[in-house]
């Protein structure tokens, strides 16, 4: 089964009527909420639905900011850690996959993309930190390679990074954008930013067998796939 109504619980929507899996993807879904309301709300389903189907194997969505130097001491990041514990302590069978930044179909305006896209498409005012990287990943390619780990049956009962191998400067991203979209982007530099450090090895043997290609032209894929112009 599947708990959530968002992109990630969309993609794996074909879980949805398999009694092995509890895919839990109801989770916060900003990265800088500080809200605790949302925090408790989420603790609350993910124990609720853990002692409803003890027999299931848990799938959980975590996050790849934890490895971020300016969100690893986020209440976000501090929530996500707080959940992985309660899982490992809790849950006999699970699979924890730290996702970086997916990319795809949502009305979300916190993602990554989103919001860049939206403000350069409006034209509307935002501030850029200039020494930040990002790390983007195709929600299909997100789902092929998790999809593998859990019917595969690797990493079980661990914690494991899913993300592009690549980090790209925000100020290559917006230049992207910019470059799709045929606008320019209104926005000013912030001397501020870091990059999160994401260790991909484990899962880099799984990009050949699922021929997913981290090339010099994912991001431009990634804006025609996802951003057409309108």
């Amino acid at each position: 089964m599947v708990i959530g109504n968002g992109m990630i619980a969309k993609r794996f929507g074909s879980y949805g009527h398999n009694d092995q899996w509890l895919v839990f993807a109801s989770g916060v879904s900003h990265s800088l909420s500080v809200s605790e309301e949302e925090f408790a709300r989420e603790k609350t389903l993910l124990q609720s639905a853990l002692e409803k189907h003890p027999g299931k194997t848990l799938v959980y969505f975590s996050t790849c900011s934890i490895y971020d130097p300016s969100l690893q001491h986020s209440a976000y990041v501090k929530h996500k850690l707080a959940m992985e514990e309660l899982i490992r302590s809790t849950t006999p069978q699970f699979f924890i996959f730290r996702v970086s930044n997916p990319v795809g179909k949502t009305n979300n305006l916190h993602t990554v993309l989103n919001f860049f896209v939206e403000h350069i498409r409006t034209g509307t005012f935002f501030t850029v930190w200039k020494y930040a990287s990002r790390n983007l990943i195709d929600i299909d390619d997100m789902y092929r390679i998790c999809d593998h780990i859990m019917q595969s049956g690797l990493f079980r009962n661990q914690v494991v990074n899913v993300a592009n191998p690549v980090n790209y400067p925000v100020t290559t991203i917006i230049a992207a954008i910019e470059s799709h979209l045929e606008k320019t982007g209104h926005f000013s530099l912030s001397e501020q930013g870091n990059s999160p450090l994401i260790d991909t090895s484990a899962i880099q043997p799984l990009f050949g067998q699922l021929n997913i290609e981290f090339d010099q032209h994912y991001l431009e894929k990634l804006l025609r796939k996802y951003f057409p112009q309108i």
